[in-house]
């Protein structure tokens, strides 16, 4: 098992090496006008050249980026061109947002979709076409859509939360459970009706296998074959759905973020995107795929757990 997370690990920085490489790289091309753009049209060609020199703007690609990687790599990400604020100091105070919102999401998802596949696969009937009806709807109905007319109907129309938040990591509870309830909303409709169709193709999968009906033939109980053997066999696929929309959320939070006015990692990312702040685009790509990295070992580990055969391949 050891080797096994060690090869994970292995291959997770190989990935973090790479995309910051290819990063820094595509960023490369979009630095031109930044002490331009940072000075105003009317600064002179010599206060452009002197920032340029400043920020390492004149120096060749490689050298600009293991200068960048040296310093990032003892955890400093230097500061925003346009803010002068910490990179580090601008992600962690916005980082907390986005990973509640997408750990809350995610729970719930994890929840609503095992209970409902489990559910739709053992009982069929009117419970099965319910939920592959939903799955339709939900993935016909984007994210966003959703979180628009839950702020026009809960925020506007009820006044019940807020329309807008300006949570932070210090903020009391309470504020953090009026401000989230709606996007988490939004994200938990959109992501339950997929997951619950891969639960229950997965479920459905083990329940006609020769080893149910072999425990059956021993008189073990129902409750016990679906949630000891048949949901611990159909695990693996619901973590690899699950994990593949926490990873997805991270991206498309933005949309949702910017229509609740969440001041999480979307709308920072936005900003540092359009103002092409490259140290805090870096600084969040790197985070982000961290993060990426870390849920994907975890998935790994516990798949392993699951499924010795996994370790092997």
């Amino acid at each position: 098992m050891l080797s096994f997370i060690a090869r994970r690990i292995a291959a997770g920085l190989a990935v973090l090496c790479a995309i910051s490489f290819i990063t820094y790289f595509l960023l490369y091309f979009s630095s031109s006008s930044i002490a331009r753009n940072i000075l105003g049209e009317f600064a002179s060609q010599e206060q452009v050249a002197q920032l340029e020199a400043q920020l390492g703007l004149d120096q060749p690609l490689l050298v600009r980026f293991f200068s960048w990687a040296g310093a990032a790599f003892t955890g400093n990400f230097g500061v925003s061109w346009f803010t002068t604020e910490p990179v580090v100091t601008a992600i962690t105070s916005r980082l907390p947002i986005t990973l509640a919102l997408v750990i809350v999401s995610i729970l719930f998802i994890a929840a609503l979709t095992t209970a409902l596949g489990m559910a739709a696969a053992v009982k069929r009937g009117w419970i099965d076409r319910m939920v592959q009806g939903a799955a339709v709807i939900g993935d016909a109905i984007p994210g966003f859509v959703m979180a628009i007319i839950l702020v026009t109907i809960f925020a506007i129309s009820l006044k019940l939360f807020p329309a807008t938040s300006s949570i932070s990591p210090d903020s009391p509870g309470s504020a953090w459970v009026a401000s989230l309830t709606l996007p988490v909303i939004a994200i938990v409709i959109n992501g339950v009706a997929g997951g619950a169709q891969q639960i229950r193709s997965a479920v459905i999968k083990q329940l006609e296998k020769d080893y149910v009906r072999t425990l059956r033939s021993r008189g073990i109980p129902e409750s016990e074959i679906l949630f000891k053997y048949v949901l611990r066999s159909a695990a693996p696929a619901g973590l690899t759905v699950i994990s593949l929309q926490f990873i997805g959320m991270l991206g498309g939070v933005t949309i949702i973020e910017q229509i609740f006015a969440l001041p999480g990692m979307g709308s920072l990312a936005v900003q540092a995107t359009t103002m092409a702040d490259i140290p805090l685009v870096m600084g969040v790509v790197i985070y982000s795929v961290i993060i990426v990295i870390i849920i994907n070992l975890l998935v790994d580990i516990v798949n392993g757990w699951l499924n010795p055969k996994v370790r092997v391949s």
